[in-house]
């Protein structure tokens, strides 16, 4: 789905993505799987963590694309933290907040 999710974000006007490889979980609890013969409990699944952040774009576009991309309605579809940002600095042109988070052309 993540390829998908860029997809559809770009078509909104999404610039850019930060991508992390990350460990978790949730409802599921992890999962019991046999190693060489022997039980053995496994607590953390492999996720992609997907960070966005957004001040042309209205955040409900970014809410409403990823909930439609992403939804299969089973567990692991995950979870859209919204929070504001303070400030964003561009540290190479010293621009700050609107300016800082715009892309270049």
């Amino acid at each position: 789905k993540f390829d998908e999710l860029k997809q559809e974000l770009a078509k909104i006007g999404v610039g850019g993505l930060t991508v992390s490889n990350v460990l978790g979980c949730g409802l599921q609890k992890g999962f019991t799987e046999l190693y060489r013969g022997v039980k053995r409990e496994v607590n953390m699944h492999e996720r992609i963590k997907v960070e966005i952040v957004v001040c042309k774009v209205p955040v409900q576009s970014v809410i409403d694309t990823a909930r439609r991309v992403l939804k299969t309605g089973q567990p692991g579809d995950g979870k859209i933290f919204v929070y504001e940002i303070a400030n964003a600095i561009k540290i190479r042109t010293g621009e700050e907040g609107y300016d800082a988070l715009q892309n270049e052309k």
